[in-house]
């Protein structure tokens, strides 16, 4: 049987493509599955179908027709991957940096979802054929950890905790420059204008976002910061701290990437991805609803250049 949504347009998502505003609302469906599903005349806007491009107005009604999950198609693959927790429900996992989440143009294996295929007995098949158990994602260069479901109702549960923002995230990240703890860095975001593969704080159609950096400290000329994000938009933290003027030391694509330097700073010039690490995270169990807690240490890689700065 389809699952059934009725939606109804806000103020904030006013303006925006019924893709984008779908697949939003819905984060568990990609964007490209949204834009299948309105092809397939399975969405409705005020009755009527429409197609991917159409421009919302504020108090429309959209309804949604999501069919059956499919299996899980990605072939399982015996990838390092490292497993905190496990249960019949979910599967928390520390991400190596360099690992995809899930299968997509140019990543076809190697990925997250392949290894989480082969690690866990089952996943939920709710996002999708190529996104099985995917409730959230970190960038191919981040580490650190992350939940996945294992069957279809703790998939909807953990996915009504990140939209609730009831799911506690944070990070540690290495930025240039000196930073106080207890800023707030409150900036909508949304793609980029001109480069369409990055994200911006001066998107015309963009999503609320908050960053908080709550701990610091200064290494003389780069600050080690710890970070709790309330919402989990595309690159949040590292397109935040560009904008505020202190990018993630090692982030080419926003700005964290320095030719000259004193002397000191020189083992940053070790770093092969951005110094970004999901050092925390914190959710209620979808069962039982026991709030679960998990931590990780800095990897080695991230870990060594620290030591090094330290010296």
């Amino acid at each position: 049987m389809d699952e059934r949504h009725q939606l109804t347009v806000d103020t904030e998502a006013a303006g925006t493509r019924l893709d984008v505003f779908l697949a939003g609302v819905m984060p568990q469906h990609s964007r490209s599955q949204f834009q299948r599903l309105i092809r397939e005349g399975r969405v409705l806007v005020d009755g009527a179908t429409s197609k991917p491009n159409l421009a919302l107005r504020e108090g429309q009604s959209v309804t949604v027709e999501i069919p059956p999950p499919t299996p899980a198609t990605p072939a399982p693959q015996e990838l390092h991957l490292p497993i905190v927790y496990q249960d019949e429900d979910v599967i928390v996992v520390n991400k190596p940096a360099g690992m995809v989440v899930h299968p997509g143009a140019g990543h076809d294996e190697g990925t997250l979802v392949n290894a989480l295929l082969f690690h866990a007995d089952n996943l939920s098949g709710v996002g999708g054929e190529l996104r099985p158990g995917i409730v959230h994602r970190l960038d191919r260069g981040t580490s650190g950890l992350l939940v996945a479901a294992k069957n279809d109702a703790a998939h909807r549960e953990l996915t009504r905790q990140f939209q609730d923002r009831e799911v506690e995230k944070e990070y540690i990240a290495l930025a240039w420059g000196e930073l106080h703890a207890g800023r707030r860095i409150d900036l909508p975001i949304g793609r980029d204008p001109v480069h369409r593969e990055k994200m911006s704080t001066r998107a015309r159609r963009s999503r609320t976002a908050v960053t908080r950096i709550t701990k610091v400290m200064d290494l003389r000329g780069v600050t080690l910061v710890h970070i709790a994000i309330a919402t989990g938009r595309t690159h949040q933290i590292r397109v935040h701290l560009n904008a505020i003027g202190h990018p993630i030391v090692g982030d080419g694509t926003y700005g964290g990437v320095r030719r000259h330097m004193a002397a000191a700073l020189r083992p940053v010039e070790r770093l092969e991805r951005p110094f970004l690490h999901a050092a925390r995270l914190a959710f209620s169990h979808p069962r039982d609803g026991r709030r679960m807690e998990f931590e990780v240490p800095l990897p080695e890689d991230l870990q060594a250049v620290l030591d090094a700065l330290m010296q």
